[in-house]
C-alpha cells in the first residue's frame, strides 16, 4: 500500500543523466519500492529478482536494484528435514548418511540445501560409472579453440546435495501471488499501465514458481542438460542427479566441490581467462542454438569452476586394460565395467585445488600465483551450471522472433526488423509511434554495420541493451520466454568480456553455425533440430559470419577501408 500510495513521486524532478534519464523522485521510489520487497518476503523477493531482469518492461536504475535483492530464506528445522528423508528413504535417518552436515550450505525462497554423504547401499551402480565415453564421435562435438581431444568424464562420488523444499511453501506461495495479483490488477489502472499487462506477468511468474515447486523438474532438466552435452568434447557439466531418491519433496544430486565464478570475476582469471571465457560462451550458445533448452538462471553463483588433469599415459594403459580384459567384471566402485573404452580425466587432486583457491580468495596476489602454478602443472578448468530448476525452451514464433533480430544484422535491415517486432508482439495495438521504433531499430544496425569486420569490436550486448530500451519506450510488448533469452545473452557475453576483453559473440558463434549448415544437408535432421522457418536466417548469419571472419584475418583494419573508401576507390 506505501509503494501504491507514493506513486506520484514517479514524476517529481527533471529526467537526469546521472539517474540514466530518471527523476530523483522515481529513484527514490525505486528505492522505497526496494525496502518493501525485501520487508514482504521470499516470494516477493524473487518477483523482485524477476522483474529486474524484465529491462523490456521496467527503467534501467529500477531493473539493477531489484535485481541486487538476495533470495535469503528463513531455515526451516532440521526435524522438518528429517521427516522428509525418512519418509522418501523408508528408514531411519540414521541408516541413510554416512555423514551429514547439520549446517544448510544453502537457505532460498523455496528450498533448503545441505551436504552429505549417501550410504553405498543406497547408490544404483550405474550412478557411479563414467558420465560420458570416448567411443562415441558426433558433428555435435565442440567448438572453441580450448577443446579437448577428448570428453571429461567425470565419475560421481558418494557426497550429494540434498535440497530440501520449506514446510508449506506452497501454500505460502500460493497467497503470497494472490496478493500479487489483487496489486497487479489496482496498478494496471492507472494510465499507460495497460501495455505492462502486470497481471499476465504475475500469472507467468506464478507459472515459474510452481515449476520450482516440483523438484522432479529440476532433476529431470540436469538429465537433459547432461545428454546434450555428453558428447561434445568441451570441459562443462553439469551434477548428475539420483532420480531414485528425488520426489516432489526432495533432490538428490551430485554434490560439487568447486570454486564459484564470482571470485574469478573479482581476482581475475590468470591465464585461465579466455579459456573460461570460451567454453562458457560455447557453452551457451550450444544450449541456444543447437538445443533450444537454456539454462535460465545463469548468474555468477551458478557457475562453478573446479580443476583436473588431462588423462596421462598410465590412463590411458589402464583403460586400455579394462576394456580388453575386465569386460562384465564388477570393480572396487560396484559398478560393471561394460567394455566401453572410457579413459576418465585426473580428479584426484581437485578438492586439494578448490580448498587452497577458497583460502586465497582475499588475496589476490596469491590468488594468481596460484592459478599459474596450476596452468605450469597441465591442470584445466572444468566449468559446471548449477540450480537447473528454470530452463528456457523457445516456441516456433519467440525462435523465429529471436533468429529475425540475428538475420537482421545479416541483412543490415533493421527497418524491416522493428516492423516485425511490433506485429509478432503480444499487444501490437498498444505501441506507440512503431515508425520511430522502426527507424530506431535500422539505425542500430547501421550502427553495428560500421564495424563489421573489426573482430571483437561488436559487442552484442550493447545492441540488445538498446533494442530493449527502444522496446520499453514505445511498448512493445514481447514474450517473456525471448526477453529471457535476450538478456542471457547480455549476461553471458557480460561475463565473458570480464575475463577477455577481446571475446567476441559471433566469433564464437561461427563453429556452431558451420555446424548447423552441415546437418541442412540431412533433412531428416533438418527436421529433428530446426524449423525450416530458420534455416533461411541462420544460413545468412552463416554467410556474413564466414565473410567477416574471413577479411578480418587478412587486413588489419577494415574499419579505416570503409571509412576512407578503399575497399571499393571512386574512379
Amino acid at each position: 500500500m506505501p509503494v501504491i500510495v507514493s506513486t506520484p513521486m514517479l514524476l517529481v524532478g527533471k529526467p537526469e543523466k546521472k539517474y540514466k534519464g530518471d527523476r530523483w523522485g522515481a529513484v527514490w521510489w525505486y528505492s522505497l519500492l526496494v525496502r518493501q520487497m525485501a520487508a514482504a518476503g521470499p516470494t516477493f523477493i524473487k518477483l523482485a529478482q524477476w522483474a529486474g531482469s524484465r529491462a523490456d518492461l521496467f527503467p534501467t536504475l529500477m531493473c539493477e536494484r531489484l535485481g541486487a535483492l538476495h533470495s535469503r530464506g528463513k531455515p526451516h528445522s532440521l526435524e522438518h528435514t528429517k521427516l522428509v528423508i525418512e519418509r522418501v528413504f523408508q528408514r531411519p535417518f540414521d541408516q541413510v548418511f554416512e555423514e551429514f552436515d547439520e549446517t544448510p550450505i544453502g537457505t532460498g525462497a523455496i528450498a533448503q540445501v545441505y551436504r552429505a554423504t549417501l550410504r553405498k547401499d543406497l547408490i544404483p551402480p550405474s550412478y557411479l560409472g563414467p558420465r560420458r565415453t570416448t567411443k562415441r564421435k558426433t558433428p555435435a562435438a565442440a567448438l572453441g579453440p580450448v577443446i579437448l581431444k577428448n570428453p571429461p568424464p567425470s565419475v560421481p562420488t558418494a557426497s550429494v546435495a540434498i535440497k530440501i523444499l520449506h514446510p508449506n511453501v506452497s501454500q505460502t506461495i500460493s497467497r503470497d501471488l494472490s496478493i500479487m495479483s489483487f496489486f497487479a490488477h489496482c496498478i494496471s489502472l492507472f494510465p499507460g499501465m495497460q501495455w505492462i499487462s502486470l497481471p499476465q506477468e504475475v500469472a507467468v511468474f506464478g507459472e515459474l514458481m510452481s515449476r520450482q515447486l516440483d523438484l522432479r523438474h529440476e532433476a529431470d532438466n540436469l538429465e537433459t542438460f547432461e545428454h546434450n552435452f555428453a558428447h561434445r568434447r568441451v570441459p562443462v557439466t553439469f551434477p548428475r542427479p539420483l532420480k531414485l531418491w528425488s520426489t516432489q519433496d526432495i533432490l538428490v544430486e551430485e554434490y560439487e566441490n568447486a570454486v564459484s565464478l564470482e571470485f574469478f570475476l573479482r581476482n581475475g582469471g590468470g591465464p585461465y581467462d579466455e579459456q573460461l571465457a570460451t567454453v562458457g560462451l560455447d557453452a551457451f550458445l550450444n544450449m541456444l542454438l543447437l538445443d533450444n533448452f537454456v539454462h535460465s538462471d545463469l548468474h555468477p553463483g551458478n557457475i562453478l569452476i573446479k580443476f583436473s588433469k588431462p588423462p596421462t599415459t598410465k590412463l590411458y594403459l589402464q583403460s586400455l586394460y579394462r576394456y580388453f580384459f575386465q569386460k562384465g567384471e564388477q570393480g572396487k566402485n560396484g559398478n560393471v565395467h561394460d567394455g566401453s573404452f572410457t579413459v576418465p580425466l585426473d580428479h584426484s587432486e581437485s578438492d586439494n585445488i578448490v580448498a587452497r583457491l577458497h583460502q586465497l580468495r582475499n588475496s589476490p596476489k596469491a590468488w594468481h600465483a596460484e592459478l599459474k602454478s596450476l596452468n605450469d602443472a597441465g591442470y584445466i578448468p572444468e566449468i559446471v551450471f548449477i540450480d537447473a530448476g528454470l530452463v528456457t525452451t523457445l516456441n516456433s514464433l519467440n525462435r523465429k522472433n529471436f533468429l529475425e533480430l540475428f538475420r537482421a544484422v545479416a541483412e543490415f535491415d533493421g527497418y524491416r526488423v522493428g516492423q516485425l517486432m511490433v506485429e509478432r508482439s503480444r499487444t501490437p495495438e498498444l505501441a506507440i509511434d512503431t515508425e520511430t521504433f522502426a527507424l530506431k531499430m535500422q539505425h542500430l544496425v547501421l550502427t553495428v554495420k560500421r564495424k563489421t569486420f573489426s573482430l571483437g569490436q561488436i559487442k552484442i550486448s550493447d545492441l540488445l541493451k538498446d533494442v530493449l530500451k527502444a522496446v520499453r519506450r514505445h511498448h512493445v510488448k514481447m514474450e517473456g520466454d525471448f526477453i529471457n533469452t535476450v538478456l542471457s545473452i547480455l549476461l553471458l557475453e557480460g561475463i565473458g568480456r570480464r575475463l577477455d576483453p577481446n571475446l567476441d559473440l559471433f566469433a564464437s558463434s561461427l563453429p556452431i553455425l558451420r555446424q548447423l549448415s552441415g546437418q541442412m544437408a540431412s533433412r531428416e535432421t533438418i527436421t529433428k533440430n530446426l524449423p525450416s522457418s530458420d534455416l533461411g536466417a541462420l544460413l545468412k548469419v552463416w554467410v556474413w559470419v564466414e565473410a567477416r571472419s574471413f577479411i578480418s584475418s587478412a587486413i588489419i583494419n577494415a574499419d579505416d577501408l570503409i571509412k576512407y573508401d578503399l575497399l571499393c576507390p571512386s574512379i
